[in-house]
């Protein structure tokens, strides 16, 4: 192809609007506290949900704390995992996308396999030079890694922002449904 020439655009997979109330009524009753967190992109949906915190001793340490989550996440995730494997082939399936799973117990976070996608950019010189400074000092091994780690860390510094960005594209995507059809 040449420059300037038109290119399909990749396929997209289907929407996935719909997909928090499938999910939801999917869900076997008592796996978690209260509804599931899902985040969907056009490449994963991530179901985490909430369990009950393991009931320890008043006087627990932290580090006894830290060790009855992981029991805690470590037992759901095993006795759980056919079904989850079950479910997730529905979603996959339904709406195109890979489904990854994660729990929330106390403080600690943990998802299971999650999708990691190729993302193509173009960097210029001086962008490539903080990418191999993360490198070179050890931060990251590959240049991959180093904007993967800079990437997350734009986001946990700017999560309030982002929120708000993609709370004003909702309106926007409800304000183009209203409109006019073509």
């Amino acid at each position: 192809m040449r420059r300037g020439e038109w290119r399909p655009r990749a396929e997209q997979p289907p929407p996935a609007t719909d997909a928090p109330a499938w999910i939801g009524g999917a869900l076997p009753e008592g796996w978690f506290t209260g509804p599931a967190e899902i985040t969907i992109d056009r490449d994963e949906i991530t179901i985490v949900g909430r369990l009950s915190e393991p009931t320890l001793a008043d006087d627990a340490s932290d580090g006894d704390r830290a060790a009855a989550e992981q029991g805690r996440i470590a037992g759901f995730r095993e006795t759980t995992r056919d079904q989850r494997i079950g479910i997730a082939q529905q979603l996959e399936r339904r709406y195109q996308r890979k489904v990854a799973w994660g729990v929330r117990v106390g403080e600690t976070r943990e998802l299971f396999t999650t999708f990691s996608a190729p993302v193509m950019t173009r960097l210029r010189q001086a962008e490539r030079q903080v990418l191999d400074t993360l490198v070179d000092s050890g931060v990251a091994r590959s240049r991959s890694e180093a904007l993967a780690w800079c990437v997350a860390l734009v986001g946990q510094h700017t999560e309030s922002w982002l929120a708000e960005l993609r709370q004003a594209m909702t309106q926007v995507e409800e304000l183009r449904k209203q409109g006019p059809t073509v």
